[in-house]
């Protein structure tokens, strides 16, 4: 009965490629797997109930119908949103109403041939491989049941009305509604819209939205904020005429930021900021939360705060176990996927975007002045990134490699520490580093290193490459 494509969950969700394994075929697989872990866990007791959302891709409000009607046709009680929202507004809607578990149809920022299906528990949040590997056991199990909509099932609602009420009670809205500043703000043509604009609306503050309309394609690039996908805000920045530029992905979870001139500004950089306002701007205390390819800034910043720091393996899900037992103030990934205290246990671009507007109202002064002072007391950190495709017959020998035989000296420095958490990081004599994994979503290796000078972060990276494929 089960199909042969090897469907299989990775960091936060099922991905794939549409028309070749991300089919309504498999869909309705990975639909039928869900209802029967649902019912196996409340079956018993009650009635399980879901929300379903989907983002702006190709066909994620037909798939997300077709997992609904199947939903349905085992008697769970469905919830589908009446347009396409962020993932947050989701977790949000599950929360808000007491749902069992969420789904949103999305592949967030993979590029444009693929979608996919996001699980979210109860909390929220995504859910961690106790419930994906038990999905995955029901794959193939029972015939798919399915059930047309009528007679008021499934519920359908806006998802994005709530959501964005609780965004404004989070933030000081008035206060930054009335700062002088110019704001450029880019959605990559993901389900951000311009939500954000319409949410300043009304107030001195001016801003302007980029790739908010919905495009399939999403330009011909990745809805992913890295560099080099973010040409149009880049070249916006760098004319002038804005005080940032905040950027949001696919799916409205992830955040980068550019600075005027152009420059990028990492995703760990937007963290260490925030955290910043909340204990100076807010009087906030709480730990934070860090992934293993964040940047060194985020610790330095803590240091001087006084705060502790936990480190975690790449994924929000691993962000989240820790801000679920005990008193986190903020906690993210270098991807851009940050959680706040006293929110949802869940990442949010749009709201991290907010809050460095905040910061910027309540401090009154401009992003440059702001970041320029972080960059004069902690020094200036050069991050990159690099994204290969890689030979799957490479993979377990890298690893194994590196693990095995691992340098001594990374450009012309000596390896002082080796951490294995999540893939090979190699930390220099002056904090400098260098990071190997595999993602979770895409079959690519990842090569990460950061820098106190942009030579010796591109040096490392190239180095890194050098070993790849020198094995």
């Amino acid at each position: 009965m089960r199909n042969s494509v090897n469907i299989k969950f990775g960091t936060d969700g099922w991905r794939a490629i549409m028309g070749k394994e991300f089919t309504f075929e498999n869909v309705a697989l990975v639909a039928q797997a869900f209802s029967d872990y649902m019912n196996r866990e409340y079956g018993s007791k009650r009635v399980p109930r879901v929300a379903v959302g989907y983002d702006f891709r190709k066909d994620s409000e037909n798939f997300a119908r077709l997992f609904t009607e199947i939903l349905i046709g085992n008697r769970i009680e469905a919830l589908l949103a009446k347009e396409a929202c962020p993932t947050p507004a989701v977790s949000f809607k599950i929360v808000d109403q007491k749902y069992d578990a969420g789904i949103v149809i999305t592949a967030s920022h993979n590029p444009p041939g693929y979608n996919g299906i996001k699980v979210k528990t109860n909390f929220g949040s995504s859910a961690d491989k106790q419930v994906t590997n038990a999905v995955e056991d029901f794959l193939g199990k029972n015939p798919v049941a399915k059930k047309p909509f009528g007679a008021g099932a499934p519920r359908i609602e806006n998802f994005n009305e709530a959501y964005l009420k609780f965004l404004k009670n989070y933030i000081r809205l008035e206060e930054i509604r009335q700062s002088p500043y110019r704001i450029l703000v880019d959605s990559m043509h993901g389900v951000a819209d311009s939500h954000i604009e319409r949410l300043l609306a009304g107030g001195r503050i001016q801003v302007t939205t980029i790739r908010s309309n919905r495009d399939i394609a999403f330009g011909g690039l990745a809805p992913e904020p890295i560099p080099q996908n973010l040409g149009p805000s880049i070249e916006l920045m760098k004319k002038g005429g804005f005080d940032l530029g905040v950027v949001t992905d696919g799916d409205a979870d992830r955040v980068g930021a550019v600075r005027p001139g152009g420059e990028f500004i990492s995703p760990g950089i937007i963290l260490s900021l925030i955290l910043i306002h909340f204990v100076e701007d807010l009087k906030r205390g709480g730990s934070v939360v860090t992934t293993v390819s964040n940047t060194a800034l985020i610790y330095k910043v803590a240091r001087k705060l006084g705060l502790k720091v936990h480190e975690t393996p790449v994924g929000f899900k691993y962000v989240c176990e820790i801000m679920r037992r005990e008193n986190v103030l903020i906690g993210g990934e270098e991807s851009g996927g940050i959680g706040f205290q006293n929110y949802l246990y869940e990442r949010d671009g749009m709201l991290s975007a907010l809050l460095l507007m905040e910061m910027m109202a309540m401090r009154k002064q401009s992003f440059e002045e702001i970041l320029g002072r972080v960059e004069r007391e902690f020094g200036k950190l050069y991050y990159i990134r690099c994204d290969i495709n890689y030979p799957s017959e490479l993979k377990p020998k890298l690893f194994q490699f590196l693990s095995s035989h691992p340098p001594a000296r990374l450009h012309e420095q000596k390896v002082k520490e080796v951490k294995s958490q999540d893939g090979m990081k190699f930390v220099l004599e002056d904090d400098s580093w260098l990071l190997f994994r595999l993602s979770g979503t895409e079959p690519i290796l990842r090569i990460y290193s950061e820098a106190t000078s942009k030579s010796l972060a591109e040096g490392l990276v190239s180095q890194g490459k050098e070993l790849a494929f020198n094995l």
